[in-house]
C-alpha cells in the first residue's frame, strides 16, 4: 500500500480494473479527489452541521460565546456557504497548482509525469493542507470576490459540459448506427426511441416553463429566454439533418441535437430559478404543494435560502456523469478531441505490469506522447470545483455583511449566455466542414 501511494507509478485500482492504462487511472484518481471534496462540501452544507458549528466559541449568534467578544455570524444561513466556499477554494487552488506545473508535458519521460501519475499520498496531504489553510482566510470580502470567480469558472465549465455531452452523443450515435448497418435493425429503433424521448422531454419542459415561469404582464426576460432557446434548438436540429451536413458528417443526426436541446432546456430552467423576482421564480415545492411564494409588496429580501432544489440535484448528476466520462473517454471525434486537448483513444491497454516490488502496476501508454493534455485536464477540474461551489450554493450571492444570501441576475445571464455559446459551438461543429472543406474534420 505504501509503495502504491508514495511511489512514482500508479498501481491498478483493483485486480479486475477495466483499464490498466496509466492515463486512465491517473484521471480517475484525480477525479476521485474532486468527488471527495464535493462529498465533504455536501456534508458541510447540511443543516445538521450548523448545530455542531454553533459550539465554536465566539462564532455563531446564539452559540457559545467568549467574554468580551460579540458573536456576529448568522449560522442559519452563512455557515454552510462559508464551508463550501472555502472547501471549493482549496480544490481550485490544488488543481490550478497542478495545471501550472504540468504545462507542456509531452510524454511520460518528462520528470513531471511521475508527479502526475504517482505520489498520491503526498498529493492528498497537499490538498488537506490547502483546505485547512482556506478555513483561516478572514471573512472580509472573500465570499463576494470568490462569487465572481465562481461565475466566470462556471460559465466556462458549462460549455465544457456541453462539449462532453456532444462527444458522448456522437460516440453513442456512431456505435449504434454501425451496429444497425451490420444487420441488426433493432439499433435503429433504439436510436429513434431515445431521440423521441429527448425531444418529448424538451418540449414538455418548454410548455411547463411558459405555464409556471411566465406571467401575462410580467417575466419578460423569461419569455425571451424560453422563446430564443426554443428557436435555436429547432435551428440546430434542422441543420443537423441537412443533406450537405450529412454528406460531410454521415454520423451527424437528431440524437445529438436532441441531447443538446434537452440540456439547453435544463440550463434555461436553471437560469430562471436564479431570478430574484419570486413572481417569476416559483420554487418546485410551491408548484407541487400550491403554496404562494411571492414576495411582499415591498420587495425586500427575507434572507430565506432554499438549500436543495431540483435544478441543483440535476446539475450535480450531470456534473458527476461528465466528470466520470472525462476521465475514461476514448473518443474518435477529431473536433472534440482538439477542443478537449486529447488524442484519439486506442483501447484499454494491457493487463498491467508486475514490478520488482511485486506490485501490479498500470501500463505506461504515454512513453511516446501523452494521451491527454495534463495541464488542460487540471484546468477542467479547477473549473469543475468552481461549478460545484456555485451549484451547492444555488448560485446565491453573499451580501457584504455575510449574513444574507441573494439570487442575482448576473447568475441568470451567465447561464443563459453559456447556453447560447454552447449552441453556437455545436452549430459550428456541424457547418465547419462545409466552410473549410480543405481541412480534416473527420
Amino acid at each position: 500500500m505504501a509503495s502504491c501511494l508514495c511511489g512514482s507509478a500508479p498501481c491498478l485500482l483493483c485486480g479486475c480494473c477495466p483499464s490498466s492504462n496509466n492515463s486512465t487511472i491517473t484521471r480517475l484518481v484525480f477525479s476521485f479527489f474532486l468527488l471527495m471534496g464535493t462529498f465533504v462540501s455536501v456534508i458541510m452544507i447540511l443543516p445538521g452541521m450548523e448545530t455542531q458549528l454553533r459550539k465554536i466559541p465566539g462564532f455563531c449568534k446564539g452559540g457559545t460565546s467568549i467574554p468580551g467578544i460579540e458573536n456576529q455570524v448568522d449560522c442559519n444561513v452563512i455557515v454552510g456557504y462559508k464551508s463550501v466556499y472555502r472547501m471549493c477554494f482549496a480544490m481550485t487552488c490544488f488543481f490550478f497548482l497542478f495545471c501550472v506545473i504540468m504545462i507542456r508535458v509531452r510524454s511520460s519521460k518528462d520528470p513531471r509525469a511521475a508527479i502526475q501519475n504517482g505520489f498520491w499520498f503526498f498529493k492528498f496531504l497537499i490538498l488537506v493542507g490547502i483546505t485547512v489553510g482556506a478555513f483561516f482566510i478572514p471573512d472580509g470580502t472573500f465570499h463576494d470576490v470568490w462569487f465572481y470567480f465562481g461565475l466566470v469558472g462556471s460559465f466556462i465549465f458549462i460549455i465544457i459540459q456541453l462539449i462532453l455531452l456532444i462527444d458522448f452523443a456522437h460516440s453513442w450515435n456512431k456505435a449504434w448506427v454501425e451496429n444497425a448497418e451490420n444487420g441488426n435493425k433493432c439499433w435503429f429503433a433504439g436510436l429513434l426511441s431515445f431521440t423521441v424521448l429527448h425531444y418529448a422531454l424538451a418540449i414538455a419542459a418548454v410548455v411547463l416553463f411558459y405555464i409556471y415561469y411566465t406571467m401575462p404582464d410580467n417575466c419578460t426576460e423569461h419569455k425571451v429566454f424560453i422563446s430564443l432557446n426554443l428557436i435555436f434548438c429547432v435551428i440546430v436540429s434542422i441543420v443537423s439533418i441537412l443533406p450537405k451536413i450529412q454528406a460531410t458528417q454521415p454520423y451527424s443526426g437528431l440524437l445529438q441535437a436532441s441531447i443538446i436541446s434537452l440540456y439547453t432546456m435544463y440550463v434555461t430552467w436553471s437560469a430562471m430559478t436564479n431570478n430574484p423576482n419570486r413572481k417569476c421564480n416559483p420554487s418546485l415545492l410551491s408548484l407541487v404543494s400550491n403554496v404562494n411564494t411571492t414576495q411582499p409588496s415591498g420587495g425586500s429580501p427575507t434572507g430565506q435560502v432554499q438549500w436543495w432544489d431540483a435544478q441543483g440535484i440535476v446539475g450535480l448528476i450531470i456534473f458527476l456523469f461528465c466528470t466520470l466520462y472525462a476521465s475514461i473517454r476514448s473518443s474518435s471525434n477529431t473536433q472534440v478531441n482538439k477542443l478537449m486537448q486529447t488524442e484519439e483513444g486506442g483501447g484499454s491497454g494491457g493487463e498491467g505490469v508486475v514490478g520488482e516490488d511485486g506490485i501490479r502496476r498500470a501500463v505506461d501508454n504515454e512513453e511516446e506522447s501523452v494521451t491527454y493534455n495534463y495541464s488542460f485536464f487540471h484546468f477542467h477540474l479547477c473549473l469543475a470545483s468552481l461549478y460545484i461551489m456555485m451549484t451547492l450554493t444555488n448560485w446565491y450571492k453573499p451580501e457584504t455583511n455575510t449574513q444574507v444570501m441573494q439570487s442575482t441576475m448576473p447568475a441568470v445571464w451567465v447561464k443563459m449566455s453559456s447556453s447560447w455559446l454552447g449552441l453556437g459551438l455545436y452549430l459550428w461543429t456541424l457547418i465547419a466542414p462545409l466552410i473549410f472543406p480543405d481541412r480534416d474534420f473527420s
